[in-house]
């Protein structure tokens, strides 16, 4: 399966949104205010057309079949895909390529677009006029198309939100951290994928579920209890002052700093490096341990349940305050038995074998993959079998369409593996349904981080520092006087506005630069910029109302618009598709910089255009109803990607 990468805002996408429109007596008449997306590739969803509103471009496709069939016998589908947006040096809004019909018509490629321009200017009364250049047959959409959307949606809240479809759920696994360290920068990009994902695949109609797999068991949680036996002295969060997650972290950094200094001694007495890494004391401990744990030892799983239950109090901490939420978090402790007796299933019947070391595994190679361990050789569990287990207990509790991992692409690997044997090995056809929505590593400008070393930059210190940067910034505005409970909230919309979408804005499976200071910039591409742009609207709508101006009445059906107002009523439907491209593509960076460039053409089209100086009654209405549509959509995309705007600032 693959999905289209790096497309164009402005290209191949614009079919997914438009207008379900009736043609009458040169009226656009609207049969619906909630446009659908035609449905993503990937999702294999059923397709029915009747489901969805008539796009702009489905109008067009329509119409250049039925002109085709007409002039010339030529038989194709309506595929809104035929119609293009119009390059920018040339005029027009949406563009027709005559070329795969010139040999059936037997016509040059200008007679040919001239005889379609013509058929279809009589046929659609919302093209305003045609030129054909070399073959493209370039169309210009009257003004009467913008100038409606605009007037039917600027106070429509659910603007860009398709209508939920009752179907099956996409289930959506994000998250998904260790109990023996806090949520580092790491984490932070995978949950603001996760829930911005989550948000827009809602939003192009589909049933989502959130879902976090906690891996809370495994020799890694091991290390941190060993090191808090060796040297925690009872230390606790209370006693501490520590936050849990935090707490536990330290231990985890104490093992790896005393397991090195162990290994070292061994290698000092004569140890291969080989030896010295599986002979140090602590990391047998903390094998030992595992083993216990699996056991069901009782003082190892009284220790595993109160050390987790700090970590757990610290994660809701972090998770409120990113704005996430999910509909249902697995424990890897509560899974990883089912895992097992899968394991051992597939053994039975001869998919997985038993090798020399007592270890059992599965051969993937006639499928083009390596050998993959399964069960260790003490019977011990590992990161699959437990996965194996949690898409077992998912199928059969959600019985999803789709199951979607947001999971770094350093396990790329690992979900080959596991749809594999899922699917082929186990025959679980739900197999297929897993879909590994894989990112790239995010760095900060002094390089890689690193857990056990204790050099990851912690989530909620990240946080603390971002709220700081926007009080710095906020501050120099020096435009509006707040309250210290206003100015502390602003602060944290502003801080986390900033990182949130700097985050979202590079697409997912690219590795990416996270520069606090270039997030925070006002002027830049960035959450401050997009959220200043919202504020200064809002204050703008204000006080349009505050001297009582009769903005919301009807417009003028002939209503011509300046090259401004067109470029922005233009970008403004684009909004609903753009949604969908993103839903399609499972990349909010298409979102995120689609709402950039909207609230940068509003800044010149605030800079240029007079608003509420304006003195043409009705060239005032329809500039502050843009401004409202601008302001709405850029509320209801950022909201999207997990974002707050102010009312002012």
């Amino acid at each position: 399966m693959v999905l289209k990468k790096n497309i164009s805002l402005y290209s191949n996408h614009l079919q997914n949104y438009g207008q379900h429109v009736s043609i009458e007596k040169g009226k656009i008449e609207q049969y619906s205010k909630r446009p659908y997306p035609i449905l993503p590739h990937f999702l294999y969803l059923r397709s029915s057309k009747h489901l969805y509103p008539m796009t702009l471009e489905q109008t067009l496709a329509n119409a250049l079949a039925n002109a085709l069939k007409s002039l010339y016998n030529i038989t194709i589908d309506a595929d809104p895909k035929l119609i293009q947006p119009t390059r920018k040096e040339f005029q027009g809004d949406r563009t027709i390529v005559v070329f795969p019909y010139l040999k059936t018509a037997h016509k040059t490629p200008d007679a040919l677009g001239k005889e379609i321009g013509d058929l279809l200017c009589q046929s659609l009364d919302i093209i305003q006029s045609y030129n054909v250049v070399k073959g493209y047959v370039n169309i210009s959409i009257r003004d009467s198309f913008w100038t409606n959307h605009i007037a039917s949606y600027y106070n429509d809240t659910s603007y860009g939100i398709a209508t939920p479809i009752e179907e099956a759920p996409i289930l959506i696994e994000y998250s998904s951290p260790n109990t023996n360290k806090p949520l580092h920068l790491g984490h932070v990009r995978n949950n603001l994928i996760g829930l911005a994902v989550s948000r827009i695949v809602q939003a192009c109609g589909h049933p989502v579920v959130q879902v976090n797999l906690v891996n809370d068991r495994g020799i890694h949680i091991c290390k941190s209890m060993v090191a808090w036996l060796r040297y925690g002295n009872g230390e606790t969060p209370e006693s501490s002052g520590i936050k849990g997650d935090h707490l536990v972290g330290n231990y985890y950094v104490a093992f790896d700093k005393h397991y090195k200094e162990e290994q070292q001694q061994l290698l000092a007495q004569g140890c291969t490096p080989e030896e010295a890494e599986q002979q140090a004391p602590i990391m047998l401990e903390a094998r030992e341990m595992l083993r216990k744990w699996e056991a069901g030892d009782p003082a190892v799983r009284k220790l595993w349940q109160q050390m987790n239950e700090w970590v757990y109090n610290g994660f809701d901490q972090t998770y409120e305050r990113l704005g996430i939420h999910f509909d249902k978090i697995y424990h890897e402790s509560e899974t990883y038995l089912l895992g097992k007796t899968l394991v051992e299933e597939g053994l039975n019947k001869g998919a997985f074998y038993r090798h020399n070391d007592g270890s059992v595994r599965v051969n993937l190679e006639s499928e083009g993959l390596d050998e993959k361990v399964l069960l260790r050789k003490d019977g011990t569990s590992v990161y699959i079998t437990q996965d194996i287990g949690t898409a077992q207990l998912r199928q059969e509790e959600y019985h999803p369409q789709k199951m979607i991992y947001v999971v770094g692409n350093e396990q790329n690997y690992h979900f080959d593996v596991l749809k594999l044997i899922l699917d082929k090995k186990l025959e679980r056809p739900f197999g297929n349904s897993i879909y590994h929505l894989s990112y790239g590593m995010v760095e900060l400008p002094n390089g890689k981080m690193k857990s056990r070393e204790g050099t990851v930059v912690d989530a909620d210190d990240l946080m603390d520092a971002m709220h700081e940067e926007a009080r710095l910034s906020t501050e120099a505005l020096g435009k509006f006087q707040f309250s210290p409970e206003e100015a502390d909230k602003l602060y944290e919309m502003v801080g986390l506005g900033a990182l949130k979408y700097f985050i979202l804005k590079v697409d997912p499976a690219k590795n990416m630069l996270f520069n606090p200071e270039e997030s925070i910039d006002f002027n830049g591409n960035t959450g401050p910029f997009i959220q200043y742009t919202h504020a200064r609207i809002r204050s703008l709508l204000r006080k349009a109302d505050e001297q009582q101006l009769a903005w919301q009445d009807a417009l003028p059906s002939n209503m011509v618009l300046d090259d401004e107002e067109r470029t922005l009523a233009k970008m403004l439907h684009l909004f609903p598709g753009t949604v969908a491209a993103a839903g399609e593509n499972l990349s909010p960076a298409i979102l995120a910089n689609y709402i950039y460039d909207l609230a940068k053409q509003y800044n010149h089209f605030y800079q240029e255009t007079p608003i509420l100086k304006e003195c043409d009654t009705f060239k005032r209405q329809v500039r502050l109803q843009i401004t409202a549509l601008t302001a709405l959509t850029i509320r209801n995309g950022m909201q999207l990607l997990g974002i707050d705007v102010p009312e002012r600032m």
